[in-house]
């Protein structure tokens, strides 16, 4: 048995996107897909004492209405020096802020990036690494793209050497199922739910912020607060 899942690639995802890499055997970035403009792909939140607040990197959208994820460009080399600083101030008081630190303040201050794509890959690596997941991370260009919505995610999984493909629970509104049991691959919903709170810095409790909340206030107990990572 192989597991599959297939998602287009978020800025420093929440705990979630990072349990369902965990839960898989391969987890494909799904960056041929549409950028879209206000989602998650170049964005997320973060906790202040102000309430929640968006660390959004600028990207360059006009003009541009039907470019992939992996085609869209940053536009601006300052917002690396902006977001670490948003970190610093808002997370230096968390425990274990300086040992998660010296991992990603080298990504925002000594890199470069002309692509969000490969920005968004470096960090879910980083992240990756600390917790321990070892899922082979690939690219969907790395594999041949069929037409159909649904045909696409099953053929994908297919040429991965998948037997079970695990979607995220909003993917029910669109995915055909019948196709996945034509091709006798398994589908299974992936459960974001359940989730048991941490200590968090300034209010009440948030479960939909960066995974990096998470790890600057529990560091390697992180996995204690997930469901697939293991300690």
């Amino acid at each position: 048995m192989k597991k599959v899942a297939i998602l287009q690639s978020n800025y420093i995802p929440w705990k979630g996107y990072f349990d369902m890499i965990a839960a898989v055997d391969e987890f494909i970035l799904y960056d041929d897909m549409q950028y879209t403009r206000r989602d998650w792909r170049n964005r997320n939140q973060i906790k202040t004492p102000q309430g929640v607040q968006w660390l959004t990197i600028p990207v360059r959208v006009k003009g541009k209405y039907n470019q992939t994820i992996r085609e869209t460009e940053i536009d601006d080399s300052d917002w690396a020096k902006s977001h670490w600083k948003s970190l610093s101030q808002n997370y230096h008081q968390a425990p274990h802020f300086e040992e998660v630190a010296t991992l990603l303040e080298p990504l925002y201050l000594e890199h470069t990036y002309t692509h969000l794509s490969a920005l968004n890959r470096n960090l879910i690596e980083t992240v990756c690494s600390y917790l321990g997941i070892t899922t082979k991370i690939s690219n969907s260009w790395d594999y041949t793209l069929v037409e159909g919505k649904t045909e696409r995610l099953a053929d994908l999984c297919a040429q991965a050497g998948g037997t079970e493909y695990i979607s995220g629970p909003a993917a029910r509104d669109y995915i055909d199922e019948n196709v996945f049991m034509d091709m006798d691959i398994k589908l299974t919903w992936f459960d974001y739910s359940g989730y048991p709170e941490y200590h968090q810095l300034w209010g009440a409790f948030v479960h939909g912020v960066t995974i990096l909340d998470l790890l600057f206030n529990c560091g390697k107990d992180t996995s204690h607060y997930m469901k697939h990572v293991r300690p």
